[in-house]
């Protein structure tokens, strides 16, 4: 069975870019209002195996408590991948219930990352195949370089996606995109990927991790709260009706309009300045 180990993390101090450690793949790193988080499993082109997944969920688990973060890029170490998959040699052994608990346990952690409250940017820069794919799926953003790959596979292998694809894709791209590359298996580029929405933009490769940064400083920047409640709605409207949607955004925008960020935000304007959120 696959279990999760979730460890608890902390920041240890080191100038203005502090890492969070204690992983064997995955590594957190902090500077001022932006975190980034690396999977580096290069031998096997960051392929996704139960302690990779496990170390992913730690990551966010940790981040998820420390305030001075608003934005975060998750990326792949190397040139080669963002993450290549879901590694092959764990899934050959699956039956029926350790296929369904594999899944499941995947799931939940993207989960975690689809609801995280602050925004996650996927920084891809080669391949995302398979469960990388998914994984990039279920951050808010994807910048993709020139390098990037996507593409979901598994019909290849005999499965089908597992962590959400079938359900994040067509629900980005729309479901006859998300048909063609689920049933062809087909692997697109980043121009290609950012020309049916699958991607947000598509850098030449050197420029990747500049520009998620400069969209995470410039997310960083808003009100953290309101940056919080925005993605609530956001994904919250995609699961619920029309009418319920319209009304979790009204008490949201109510719930805002008692924050000091609010009345920070709006005095700033008057006043001609820049703002300056607490997060309150």
């Amino acid at each position: 069975m696959l279990r999760l180990e979730r460890r608890a993390r902390r920041i240890e101090p080191g100038g203005e870019r502090n890492q969070m450690s204690d992983n064997r793949y995955v590594r957190t790193e902090v500077t001022g209002a932006v975190a980034r988080v690396t999977i580096d499993r290069q031998a096997k082109l960051n392929a996704l195996n139960p302690e990779v997944i496990a170390e992913i969920d730690a990551a966010f688990a940790g981040l998820e408590g420390e305030p001075e973060v608003r934005a975060v890029i998750l990326t792949g170490a190397g040139d080669k991948a963002f993450v290549a998959g879901a590694d092959i040699g764990v899934l050959a052994g699956m039956g029926t219930l350790t296929g369904t608990e594999v899944s499941r346990a995947g799931q939940e952690v993207l989960r975690r990352i689809e609801r995280f409250g602050k925004p996650v940017i996927a920084a891809v820069g080669g391949y995302a195949l398979g469960g990388g794919c998914e994984l990039a799926l279920a951050c808010h953003l994807r910048i993709a370089s020139e390098r990037a790959r996507f593409g979901l596979p598994e019909v290849g292998l005999g499965i089908i996606p597992g962590y959400g694809g079938t359900v994040r894709l067509a629900r980005l791209v729309g479901l006859g995109r998300a048909a063609e590359l689920i049933l062809t298996g087909d692997m697109i580029d980043g121009t290609r990927a950012a020309e049916i929405g699958l991607a947000n933009a598509v850098v030449p490769h050197g420029e990747l991790m500049d520009r998620a940064e400069k969209v995470a400083a410039r997310i960083a920047g808003n009100a953290p709260v309101a940056v919080r409640m925005a993605l609530a709605s956001l994904y919250g409207s995609s699961e619920s009706s029309m009418d319920r949607a319209l009304d979790f955004e009204a008490t949201l925008f109510g719930l805002l309009a008692s924050t000091g960020d609010m009345k920070e935000g709006m005095a700033a304007f008057l006043e001609k300045r820049k703002p300056v959120f607490r997060g309150v």
